[in-house]
């Protein structure tokens, strides 16, 4: 059975895992629909983050939120997309870590996210943390302390 009887994991400050937001693809909130689904299409991300034109963060778009909102009763109303601004359709309410948070929070929040937004304490947006790096930290852990 696994224990960590030692918080040295868990404490540890999430800065050396954040990937860099120069590496991390997004979208600004006045930008229209139509850029955006480009954007999550090129990159391939089921979601990115909208930020403010100072980079601070406002929310997260998917594919999904663009699709509803150009659903009409009977077709979808492609011509909607350079109308639609990202800011009328993006989530608003998201999980987000601080940069000066611990992996425990990380571990905490990440159970229902690919992945979070990192921002500083002026909410600029610094860059992004990933299950996935998660993941690798917490098996590294695990397999060292197995010995």
């Amino acid at each position: 059975m696994l224990s960590i009887n030692n918080r040295e994991l868990l404490d540890i400050p999430i800065k050396d895992f954040i990937i860099s937001s120069e590496k991390v693809a997004h979208v600004q909130s006045g930008n229209n629909a139509e850029h955006a689904l480009l954007v999550l299409t090129r990159t391939g991300y089921s979601s990115i983050p909208v930020l403010d034109v100072k980079y601070r963060l406002q929310g997260l778009l998917s594919s999904k939120m663009i699709t509803e909102s150009i659903l009409g009763l009977e077709r979808i109303e492609y011509e909607r997309l350079s109308e639609i601004k990202v800011d009328t359709i993006m989530e608003k309410k998201i999980a987000y870590l601080r940069v000066t948070d611990t992996f425990k929070r990380a571990l905490d929040l990440v159970i229902n996210h690919a992945f979070l937004s990192v921002v500083d304490e002026e909410g600029t947006f610094v860059g992004i943390m990933t299950r996935r790096v998660i993941l690798k930290q917490l098996k590294k852990y695990i397999y060292m302390n197995e010995r």
